[in-house]
């Protein structure tokens, strides 16, 4: 049975890690908001590119463009979105238990022959990633980008994928990521970055309007021009969602070490109260016991 001065000392240390969780908490629920305010922001950029592509592919112009080219899919790149820090919960063991799925996803549609390179965004994921040992398998740190990278890093990393589809070094380029839906809810996601195809846009929240439009310069120039400022609105909303997930993960991740924190330390405070008393109870026994005598 622990004694007094052991629990006293349990007491003060479940104490103090509560106080750590409940201060990580308010931390990450701080900058959630930040990157869901940040998303909010993203969106009228996106939907107004996704209107300008839907009314020109509502004229009678035919359209077609390098990063819309299909070919045979030997070699695929799979960037997957982590976090750098850890105090997530499961967050990156969820994304990375996808990824593994999405892989034997590739092997059974694909064939074994088709070569995966997978391009880890986080610290947590890359360090997973690289102990993967499956055949044709690689593995390809992106430089100079992370979980928590700005819109130039964003905006590099965007014209890399971009112009190794348009080179040849990749036929498709997929993403794994953690759509951000509420503080409790985070969804994970995989779509198809390259090559774009017209269901990407049939699928998404640009409506034409009814209005006839003169385009100037030609449909076919606007929509070369367009189509790569649709790419990186789209990357642009990953490391955003990515962004406000991890919080959100975090903030409920912490939630819960903190509640289970508070438990710990009712139930020592219980056992010390209950201690203490036992031994008040024992030492007026003895007094009494002396008076006796």
């Amino acid at each position: 049975m622990a004694t007094l001065r052991e629990l006293k000392g349990r007491i003060g240390s479940v104490a103090s890690s509560e106080k750590i969780t409940g201060a990580m908490k308010m931390i990450s629920s701080a900058k959630m908001h930040k990157a869901e305010q940040a998303l909010r922001q993203l969106r009228p950029f996106r939907d107004q590119i996704e209107t300008i592509i839907a009314n020109l592919l509502s004229s009678d112009a035919a359209f077609s463009s390098p990063l819309m080219s299909q070919r045979d899919v030997r070699k695929i790149a799979v960037a997957v979105w982590g976090s750098d820090d850890g105090l997530c919960g499961a967050y990156n063991v969820n994304i990375f238990k996808q990824l593994l799925q999405q892989i034997a996803a590739y092997r059974e549609r694909l064939g074994s022959d088709a070569i995966i390179e997978i391009l880890p965004i986080g610290g947590k994921l890359a360090k997973a990633a690289l102990k993967l040992n499956l055949p044709n398998v690689t593995v390809k740190i992106p430089a100079d980008v992370d979980s928590k990278s700005g819109d130039k890093a964003v905006r590099d990393f965007t014209w890399v994928l971009r112009d190794a589809f348009l080179n040849g070094e990749y036929d498709r380029v997929d993403m794994i990521y953690m759509s951000f839906k509420s503080v409790s809810r985070q969804r994970l996601e995989v779509a198809e970055l390259l090559p774009v195809t017209y269901d990407a846009f049939a699928h998404s929240g640009g409506k034409a309007t009814d209005r006839p439009y003169i385009f100037e310069p030609s449909p076919e120039a606007i929509f070369t021009r367009i189509l790569p400022m649709y790419l990186l609105s789209v990357v642009q909303d990953v490391f955003t969602e990515n962004r406000a997930s991890e919080q959100a993960a975090r903030v409920m991740a912490m939630q819960s070490a903190n509640d289970n924190a508070k438990k710990l330390h009712d139930q020592l405070q219980l056992e010390f109260n209950k201690l203490r008393q036992q031994a008040i109870t024992t030492e007026l026994l003895d007094i009494l016991g002396g008076q006796v005598k």
